[in-house]
């Protein structure tokens, strides 16, 4: 029997069977046993996730779902870490089958808006609109990427902060080198580093999103602006074949060209960079916020202690603002369209205690930047991380690319930077970027 034929069969039989098992306004309720003192049946849901990996970020995720398991016996969860680089994969593979977890992690943008238009999810507007203070209290614009004709799809566990430019102040000081705050001098810093045999940018673009998302979205930012991108995003008045993102495209080849990143960039992942980086072999690195919670988990407060970071350098003459990051709200989890009754109760209860406000605790606490208003203790974080969540206070938010290209354009720019970091054209990588999104939207 397939997985929806045994939901969808679970589900009439409880809905029959079963007395109350709780609302989103009833956190923790517990349905007992029948009159003679036998169990009841469980309420059934598949839960997937991409929190598969050892940081605390993944924990303090994993721990509110057990948190949860705990409160409720009365509900089995059938639940799957997938590992992040092949998550997006799995789940366009069940959506195109119809065959949907109950409930999953999505990220914001593009990603939730494939599944919003294949009519395969639906809204959690009743859970915020019954915790009314929890919903008040999320930063504004939060759930903006997670909406749909005014209902909201997920709330967001994290914020995505995606290019942090992280840089080690005691190799700065040692080789005498000025942090950079435009681009000429990021390229002057990289030829002083390399003159001394230090790697100046720790890379690993193994999963190619890496450098879309960590340094294309944010540079190209700076060259073009962002109403640029987002016309060129629907293909209306801008294409990815005009002069200014092949110059994006460019200064970021410039980099590779002049040996910033250490040898086998492409075959190497985040947290291999991220190790790179932390252990002094490289003196910066572009990174996301996720980069903060894995290196509190694995560097010693010496290391971290030694670790700066602030905005990616200027483009001198560029149309966008400089005091900027690519991010915004992250993703969150969402309900299949296919669930009523106690398994949607469930599932709302689930969130709750994922999202809710001890989990946007959790998640702080693991060195992740939330977008939820809250003090953050800073004898529980990291000095690393406090760093990056004033910063962040400061700076305004821009588009990361994939959050907002279709999935045919994101792949494309993906693979097309892995070329382009060894060689390849600006003016070909941008070609094949343009075809795509033209493609994807029927233009």
């Amino acid at each position: 029997m397939n997985k929806k034929i045994a939901a969808s069969l679970a589900t009439a039989f409880v809905m029959s069977t079963l007395a109350a098992c709780g609302s989103p306004s009833d956190t923790g309720a517990k349905t007992g046993g029948n009159a003679a003192g036998a169990p009841a049946d469980k309420v059934k849901l598949t839960v997937w996730h991409n929190y598969s990996g050892d940081d605390l970020r993944a924990k303090a995720i994993r721990g509110q779902i057990d948190k949860f398991k705990a409160a409720h016996p009365e509900v089995e969860l059938d639940t799957q870490a997938i590992p992040p680089d092949g998550y997006r994969q799995r789940l366009k593979t069940v959506a195109a089958a119809n065959e949907m977890p109950d409930v999953f992690f999505t990220n914001s943008g593009s990603m939730i808006k494939e599944f919003y238009d294949g009519g395969l999810i639906q809204p959690i507007t009743p859970l915020l609109n019954k915790q009314t203070e929890w919903k008040n209290n999320f930063t504004p614009g939060a759930f903006d990427p997670l909406s749909f004709n005014n209902e909201v799809y997920a709330v967001p566990v994290n914020a995505s902060v995606t290019s942090l430019f992280f840089y080690n102040k005691t190799l700065f000081q040692q080789h005498g080198v000025t942090v950079p705050k435009t681009w000429d001098e990021l390229l002057a810093a990289v030829k002083t580093f390399k003159e001394k045999g230090v790697t100046p940018i720790s890379l690993g673009n193994k999963a190619a999103w890496l450098a879309q998302s960590s340094i294309l979205s944010s540079l190209a930012d700076r060259v073009t602006g962002t109403d640029w991108f987002l016309k060129a995003v629907k293909q209306e008045g801008a294409k990815f074949t005009d002069p200014e993102f092949v110059q994006a495209l460019s200064l970021l080849k410039g980099l590779a060209d002049a040996g910033a990143f250490q040898q086998g960039f492409n075959s190497l992942d985040n947290t291999q960079m991220e190790q790179y980086f932390i252990s002094g072999k490289a003196a910066m690195m572009i990174d996301g916020a996720w980069a903060l919670t894995n290196m509190a988990s694995t560097g010693t407060k010496e290391q971290l202690d030694q670790i700066e970071v602030t905005v990616l350098p200027s483009v001198p003459g560029g149309k966008g603002d400089p005091n900027t990051i690519s991010g915004g709200a992250g993703g969150g989890f969402a309900v299949s369209k296919k669930l009523a009754g106690k398994q949607l109760d469930a599932a709302l209860d689930l969130i709750y205690t994922i999202s809710g406000p001890e989990g946007m605790k959790a998640v702080a606490e693991a060195n992740q930047i939330v977008n939820y208003k809250m003090d953050v203790d800073q004898t529980k974080v990291s000095s690393l991380f406090y760093k990056a969540y004033n910063l962040t206070k400061n700076v305004k938010f821009t588009p990361v690319y994939d959050a907002y290209l279709s999935s045919q354009g994101a792949e494309a720019i993906n693979n097309g930077l892995q070329e382009l970091l060894m060689g390849g054209k600006p003016e070909d990588i941008a070609k094949k970027l343009q075809d795509a999104q033209a493609r994807s939207l029927g233009k």
